[in-house]
């Protein structure tokens, strides 16, 4: 097998895009001011109003107060900006609509198939805009129990943007050091070519997962279902 690990997206590869657009996002949404308002104290989120402040002072848009924190992290939602601070925020907040029974996170079953397939045969790795503490709560809540277990790791935009190499760079070294694997033995599935493109430049391996329609070409292998990987023929 050249495979040696994978590292898999979240929206639209294991799972429905419309659950987060539809449910995680709104319900964030809802929830943003009274959960700030009600644990700015605490260490976790004082830290991301910390971050925030500082991102609109380098935008020149300095706040004066926590409603203008506030005001801009809404704002930030609105935008679906990929933020760190209002990434782990929304984490937070989701924390607690899955501790509450409020939703559970949707999986495509061919996905969840194949995850505890691949888990007993190499490590898997989540990459996602979520934060990690978010991939961490959607995959012990979701519509088909705790698949937490079946990971061995997880990365978020702490390490850059997934548009970029650099942040495919970093996984792979990471790999490396923790499972004395190559680059090309790393394969990353996403729905989005230009994540795709970016850990191609990295030198790991690639597929396409489209679930809607599919393109007239690509430059990545391309399946519709998680089912139709074959790691061997990689």
């Amino acid at each position: 097998m050249s495979i040696a690990a994978i590292v898999t997206d979240i929206e639209g590869t294991t799972s429905s895009i419309a659950f987060v657009k539809e449910v995680l996002f709104p319900y964030a949404r809802r929830h943003l001011r009274p959960f700030v308002e009600q644990q700015r104290q605490q260490p976790e989120v004082a830290d991301c109003l910390q971050q925030t402040r500082a991102i609109l002072e380098q935008e020149q848009r300095p706040a004066d107060s926590d409603e203008q924190l506030i005001s801009a992290l809404e704002q930030w939602i609105d935008q679906d900006r990929k933020a760190t601070p209002l990434k782990t925020l929304q984490g937070l907040i989701w924390r607690q609509g899955y501790q509450q029974g409020d939703y559970q996170a949707h999986m495509y079953p061919d996905a969840t198939q194949a995850l505890r397939q691949w888990a007993s045969e190499l490590p898997l790795y989540v990459y996602s805009s979520g934060s990690e503490q978010a991939q961490k709560l959607f995959f012990a809540h979701s519509c088909d129990g705790d698949l937490l277990p079946l990971f061995s790791g997880h990365f978020d935009t702490r390490i850059g943007a997934k548009t970029e190499a650099s942040a495919y760079e970093h996984i792979a070294a990471e790999l490396q050091q923790r499972h004395q694997l190559e680059a090309h033995e790393i394969l990353f599935l996403s729905d989005i070519e230009a994540e795709l493109d970016a850990a191609r430049a990295a030198g790991l391996n690639t597929v396409w997962v489209c679930r809607g329609e599919q393109p007239a070409s690509a430059r990545h292998p391309v399946v519709t279902s998680l089912a139709e990987i074959s790691l061997e023929k990689l």
